[in-house]
């Protein structure tokens, strides 16, 4: 059993990590949120304790570690830009650092906190957990197996609406969230950069606070790309079914269906990181400097190859 402790417990994303930590047969001693709206808690640890001020979070874990009590493990599950300095607060602990994606909003970073990690013999991992989805793995076998001079057509879609509270939360603030394109649509970047190659180039068609959309060129596939959290965005017919949410990935005019199973991977990712075999800072750079250039570039007219989406905005 190893003991871990988690800072963000109170965000949107913490309950998949706690029921991970449980469902792994571990312990979670220690949880930190500036909100103390966290009895999902009690669900999973009802015993760890609990604090909304980072300074007595860090006075705890120090006095647990001078006590004898390590904390092998930090679950970082906070805003996109605190992650960076949440994972040195670990490896300065002495625990390997599990962070959530983005693991950091700039590339240079990566560099950084591969030195910490040098000099502390720990681990950095992330969750990447769509490289752990049954379809996406078999979709890369496919491509792997097929002709090395064959070029795939993919257009990626992706809507999830969000109320007007998103542009009030740290995640409408392009400076702690990276933007549409990091904040939902990192680990889309991870994946078909994962099957398809390294980027060859990048165009950003449309770059907005509540959506983007550009093309990207990896050396296996022509990707067009839409990312919102818009809910005019939604297809008619999805919206007649009541949906907030538009998935779809079509490869060469076939759909990609990986509705299911999408967001029941962290307890997996976690028995991969357990047993030593997860993503580290390496596997996570190409997603991370192709969401920076995303954001850092200036969208162009709708010419070329666009995603048909831009169309309608």
């Amino acid at each position: 059993m190893k003991n871990f402790a988690l800072i963000g417990a109170a965000g949107f994303v913490a309950p998949r990590h706690l029921k991970a930590i449980k469902e792994t047969g571990n312990n979670l001693l220690a949880a930190l949120d500036k909100h103390d709206c966290v009895g999902i808690m009690d669900s999973y640890f009802p015993e760890a304790d609990f604090f909304v001020e980072y300074e007595r979070f860090d006075r705890h874990i120090d006095k647990l570690k001078r006590q004898g009590v390590k904390v092998d493990y930090v679950s970082i599950c906070t805003p996109n830009y605190l992650h960076d300095s949440h994972i040195r607060f670990a490896l300065r602990q002495g625990a390997n650092a599990i962070c959530e994606k983005p693991i950091v909003l700039n590339p240079w970073n990566i560099d950084a906190l591969a030195e910490i990690e040098k000099e502390t013999g720990k681990r950095i991992s992330t969750i990447l957990q769509l490289r752990l989805h049954p379809t996406i793995i078999e979709l890369k076998k496919q491509i792997d197996a097929a002709p090395a001079d064959t070029i795939f057509d993919i257009d990626l879609t992706y809507i999830t609406s969000r109320g007007r509270w998103y542009f009030i939360s740290w995640k409408g603030d392009i400076q702690k969230s990276g933007g549409v394109a990091t904040n939902i649509g990192v680990h889309f970047f991870d994946m078909l950069s994962w099957i398809f190659g390294n980027v060859k180039s990048s165009i950003v068609h449309v770059s907005r606070p509540d959506k983007a959309a550009g093309y990207l060129e990896l050396e296996k596939a022509r990707v067009r790309w839409f990312l919102s959290v818009d809910y005019n965005d939604i297809p008619n017919d999805i919206k007649a079914k009541g949906q907030r949410t538009y998935r779809s990935i079509r490869i060469a005019d076939k759909e990609l269906e990986f509705s299911k199973g999408f967001t029941d991977l962290h307890t997996a990712s976690y028995r991969e990181i357990l047993a030593g075999n997860s993503f580290g800072l390496n596997d996570a750079r190409t997603s991370i400097e192709i969401v920076y250039t995303i954001r850092n570039m200036e969208p162009v007219a709708l010419t070329g190859d666009f995603h048909p989406f831009c169309k309608t905005i």
